[in-house]
């Protein structure tokens, strides 16, 4: 059965005030959880969790750890409960990669956390430094987004695909003069809808670089082992399966595209029918429904879904 399923976890844009709220108030281990997060920061990241502001929690720096943490405790919980079944594999969205490799006991929950932080904090100090933007753009065929990509780049003005999210759904990131060439002329192609983000960094891009070099000394520094199940990288959809593998992933997924889309169908090529999503929101399950329809997909944020999964 285990190799069947597979669990996924959610990364940047999924997050809500009031994440994680409900599962600590149903369950002890998530509310330690919570409260070692606090301890290990230094402040009360449970709070922005839990009550906001949103503008708060949206900041790249908060959105991170909390993502990370809320998927963390909720493996706890349905570890230590036997509300999960075991998976066969794992993968996580962008930043969701990071609660894979400690969901899956490669890397140890105060380094992850640590971690997590300052790669929020690097990201968008890059943001400051070489300010970007990021569209997601609906309806076109992904060889033809890259493509446009390609052509409204310029010297010193790059834009690429940040996130294939699923057939018809991409988001491309970069320079913001070359983000909205390609936002035109994906318009000009036949774009069903072409949507500015509302963000302050050019993620999984070239304006990212300025974060790499930092980011990879903090990389090789951590404590890392073998992955109880192989994790699909982001970048190269192949399966990781050692450190050494991990490490690279980590700071090349800084300015390479998010291949969710192929990671998935490389996942339903290897006999994956079952795909939960252990996170905030559901926004994995829907990308999901799209790459392959037969899936069977589970959303589960908090105690109540937990247990309504155990009863499924």
């Amino acid at each position: 059965m285990a190799h069947e399923v597979a669990w996924l976890f959610p990364g940047q844009g999924a997050q809500e005030v009031g994440m994680g709220r409900a599962l600590a108030e149903a369950h002890p281990l998530a509310r330690q959880t919570f409260e070692e997060a606090d301890d290990l920061l230094g402040e009360s990241l449970s709070k922005v969790m839990f009550e906001g502001p949103k503008a708060l929690l949206d900041d790249t720096i908060n959105t991170q750890p909390a993502l990370y943490v809320h998927s963390v405790a909720l493996v706890r919980v349905a570890q230590a409960e036997g509300l999960l079944p075991d998976a066969g594999w794992a993968a996580g969205h962008s930043l969701g990669e990071y609660s894979a490799f400690t969901a899956m006991g490669a890397l140890p929950f105060d380094s992850g956390l640590r971690l997590v932080r300052e790669r929020g904090r690097l990201m968008k100090e890059a943001g400051t430094l070489m300010p970007g933007g990021m569209a997601a753009i609906i309806s076109l065929d992904d060889t033809v987004v890259a493509q446009l990509c390609a052509e409204a780049s310029a010297p010193g003005e790059a834009v690429q695909v940040a996130n294939f999210n699923c057939p018809g759904q991409v988001v491309i990131s970069g320079a913001s003069e070359a983000v909205a060439r390609a936002s035109e002329a994906a318009r000009a192609a036949g774009a069903r809808k072409v949507q500015l983000l509302d963000v302050s960094i050019a993620a999984h891009s070239p304006l990212m670089e300025h974060a790499q070099q930092e980011f990879a000394r903090l990389v090789a520094e951590i404590p890392l082992q073998n992955p109880a199940v192989p994790i699909i990288a982001n970048v190269t959809v192949q399966p990781l399966r050692t450190p050494a593998e991990m490490r690279e992933e980590m700071v090349a997924q800084l300015t390479g595209s998010v291949r969710w889309s192929d990671s998935m169908s490389y996942l339903v090529a290897q006999g994956v029918t079952t795909f939960i999503e252990i996170g905030s929101g559901a926004v994995l399950s829907g990308l999901m429904k799209r790459i392959e329809r037969a899936s069977i997909r589970h959303n589960v944020a908090t105690w109540d879904e937990l247990l309504a999964l155990k009863n499924a």
